[in-house]
């Protein structure tokens, strides 16, 4: 069966009609506040240890090729400044998104694909009930909810590994790698890492909803819809992040040391 050239227009003008139903009905009530819950304790469980698992290597590397570099151009007093900026800038709502996206968002466009082959959520329409009311919007806010602190945990877990690390392996003084970073990091800083994570969060969150509820073919179309939601939502963060970061720079006035 061919596919037509305007199908990826298509598909793309359907989500965003799809968002847009799913951000009216964030302010919709009556609010499924238990299952908002019940996702929000199970997109957490199984991000939780893989997040912090990867957050520790991942500050650790940060820290290490920062300070190698550093030492080569006799800058080693700023290497704290550059690995915790690092961290809390990009590298924790990075993984933070990549984990709810791969985890989490799988997870539920696994359960959500799986309601629409039963036609669980055909009876649920035929009855007068919004899936996107009682189904998505408790499952998008969850996304966004546990990505806010699993980014912070990320931010903490990869300072932590990368002070650790640049102090005990590559005998960096605890005092300079403070100070830099004092010198340097602003509120700002912290900020758009957590609003990164929410962008994320809300990203990955409508785009496993949207993939679950438009799952066809039987057990083999969740299958593909599962795959499709992780690069999709892959492609769409890596891109939102560059956006923000750009938009972050023209906008905040940056500390010089």
């Amino acid at each position: 069966m061919a596919v037509s050239p305007l199908a990826p227009v298509r598909g793309a003008g359907e989500f965003f009609a799809f968002s847009l139903d799913v951000l009216r009905g964030l302010f919709k009530r009556p609010f499924q506040f238990a299952e908002f819950v019940q996702q929000a304790w199970f997109v957490a469980s199984v991000t939780i240890l893989p997040t912090a698992l990867v957050s520790i290597p991942f500050g650790a590397v940060l820290a290490l090729q920062i300070g190698n570099l550093t030492k080569q151009i006799g800058a080693q007093s700023f290497t704290g400044a550059v690995a915790v900026l690092g961290v809390v800038r990009e590298a924790s709502p990075i993984v933070t998104a990549l984990l709810i996206a791969g985890a989490g968002g799988s997870a539920i466009c696994a359960d959500l694909g799986a309601r629409k082959i039963r036609e669980e959520i055909d009876a649920m329409e035929v009855l007068g009930v919004s899936p996107i009311a009682r189904l998505v919007v408790p499952r998008v806010l969850a996304c966004i909810l546990v990505a806010v602190f699993l980014n912070g945990m990320v931010a903490v877990v990869g300072v932590m590994g990368g002070y650790f690390f640049n102090i005990i392996l590559q005998g960096g003084t605890p005092g300079a790698y403070l100070a830099s970073f004092t010198a340097l990091a602003q509120l700002p800083d912290l900020y758009v890492g957590e609003i990164k994570a929410a962008i994320f969060g809300l990203i990955a969150g409508l785009v496993a909803a949207y993939k679950g509820l438009n799952a066809k073919g039987g057990p083999k179309g969740v299958g593909d819809a599962v795959n499709q939601t992780v690069v999709i939502s892959f492609m769409l963060l890596f891109l939102t992040n560059f956006i923000i970061t750009a938009i972050y720079f023209q906008v905040v006035p940056q500390k010089n040391g």
